[in-house]
């Protein structure tokens, strides 16, 4: 891991981290001049796998898997350089900072301790320590042995040794905000988290305001997950199909009431439901998931085993295989082309059980109160609520909630137009 691949040579890898930073400038996600100095310098080859091809890891859009589980899940990773760039920027990273990060590919923090300079400092923590180990490795071979701390320690406490931080960057998939980063920031400090809410994940950065944190940007991302104190798994049901192979529903804070309710579900169905809202075929529409997992009761995760009539149709496509449990049914949202001009597709619902048309009329619903308020969120919209905070009334304009252990985080979104 400590060496330049052997298909290419060091000048190779120079010539095409220059070529990602170009690209990265361009594209806009570089914030500044030490930043840009940052990834120009830093020999991103250094930390990942031997034999991975530079192609890989000098692609500003390829994350590299560094460690896989027993079941084949990606266990750590270097982060694609895009991500990297727009969380640095999201914590305003510059010289003379204190900086902690809470996972440990080796090369971000050698990319923040490069930018806070010789007058700050950069700590990295991860609970794994074949992930210390290769990080420090990394470090050392690309000169950063000296200029970042390394710890390996369950991040959910944070590292008080070093603190009070300017930044907290947190690189790995977090369900909830350890009360440690929090406290361990110093005062007018910033913590960038992707944080998971009810299945989906934002790069939210994150400053005091009062007794609560306000988000000023957002990033939709993905990340591994974390592990520890802090892990959080979701939960799956599985239903047999009577035309063989099995659908797999999985929930991350959504609680179904008796799950037992939804045995043969698929005996009944399909029923389905169109919105009438539309929307062009290159047109992102991630917000949508985030209003379905804030309002829609019973929202979850569809995923259609081999076999099962439901994948053969192309029905729980990877990129929106979302839906909902209601009593003994449930249903999965679908699109369909609409038919107007300019490649629109219409937002639909297909659903399963006894009560299957209910289900997809309740989804169907919710695109629809989507579509009456705006669709997209600001960056600003995002909080997170510490427990015991009282969260104040946000008047016509629909808040979602997401219940952590800690806390609340929150979405606010435009009144309706």
């Amino acid at each position: 891991m400590t060496q330049a691949p052997s298909v290419a040579s060091f000048d190779q890898a120079d010539e095409m981290r220059a070529a990602m930073t170009d690209r990265l400038v361009a594209d806009g996600w570089i914030g500044g001049p030490e930043m840009e100095a940052a990834f120009r310098t830093v020999p991103r080859h250094l930390f990942v796998p031997d034999g991975t091809p530079l192609e890989t890891i000098y692609d500003a859009d390829q994350s590299v898997v560094t460690k896989v589980g027993a079941g084949g899940a990606s266990m750590s990773s270097v982060s694609a350089p895009w991500l990297q760039a727009r969380m640095i920027a999201q914590a305003g990273i510059a010289p003379g900072m204190r900086v902690l990060e809470v996972g440990s590919g080796g090369y971000n923090a050698a990319l923040l301790a490069e930018i806070v300079g010789k007058n700050g400092q950069a700590v990295t923590v991860d609970i794994d320590p074949e992930v210390t180990a290769r990080a420090t490795a990394g470090l050392d071979a690309a000169g950063y042995g000296d200029r970042v701390v390394v710890v390996t320690a369950d991040a959910e406490h944070g590292v008080p040794e070093h603190a009070d931080y300017d930044a907290v960057v947190v690189t790995v998939g977090a369900w909830d905000l350890a009360p440690a980063w929090l406290e361990q920031l110093a005062g007018g400090g910033v913590i960038v988290v992707p944080l998971r809410m009810n299945t989906f994940t934002r790069s939210l950065a994150l400053r005091r305001s009062g007794e609560h944190w306000a988000s000023t940007s957002a990033q939709l991302c993905g990340f591994v997950p974390m592990q520890g104190v802090g892990e959080r798994a979701n939960r799956g049901l599985r239903l047999r199909h009577p035309a063989g192979g099995l659908v797999t529903l999985l929930f991350d804070e959504t609680e179904v009431d008796d799950p037992r309710l939804l045995t043969g579900a698929l005996d009944h169905g399909p029923a389905q439901a169109w919105s009438g809202c539309t929307i062009p075929v290159q047109v992102d529409f991630a917000d949508l998931h985030l209003w379905l997992a804030g309002f829609l009761p019973g929202f979850c995760r569809v995923e259609a085993g081999p076999g099962t009539p439901m994948a053969a149709e192309g029905v729980c496509r990877t990129w929106f295989p979302f839906g909902s449990v209601i009593g003994d049914s449930f249903c999965v949202m679908e699109l369909r082309d609409s038919g107007l001009p300019g490649a629109q597709r219409e937002f639909g619902a297909r659903g399963y059980g006894p009560h299957a048309a209910e289900a997809a009329e309740a989804l169907v619903a919710q695109i629809r109160a989507w579509d009456a308020h705006g669709r997209t969120i600001p960056g600003d919209a995002f909080a997170y609520w510490p427990a015991g905070t009282a969260i104040p009334s946000a008047g016509d304009a629909p808040v979602c909630r997401f219940r952590k252990t800690h806390g609340t985080a929150t979405i606010t979104w435009p009144a309706a137009g």
